[in-house]
């Protein structure tokens, strides 16, 4: 795994583990509406960062598999 890698790995967990940790403080802890929306505003920006890097991750499946069924049928025609 290259660096980049890595740091957007470490991205993802940190983001999931402050949005876990966020959703848990609304649901057990009694604050005031504004201290929930604060929350709330903080936890979509974890949110839109788990999201881009599943996204990333996604999209580069699709490349492999794609890559993969090219070789299988280049490998067919071949053989």
């Amino acid at each position: 795994m290259n660096e980049s890698n890595e740091q957007t790995q470490l991205n993802f967990e940190k983001s999931l583990r402050s949005l876990e940790s966020i959703v848990e403080r609304m649901q057990n802890e009694s604050m005031d509406l504004d201290e929930l929306v604060k929350l709330y505003e903080e936890g979509i920006g974890y949110l839109e960062t788990c999201q881009k890097v599943l996204e990333g991750a996604e999209l580069k499946i699709r490349q492999l598999s794609s890559r993969i069924k090219s070789a299988e049928a280049d490998g067919g025609e071949n053989g």
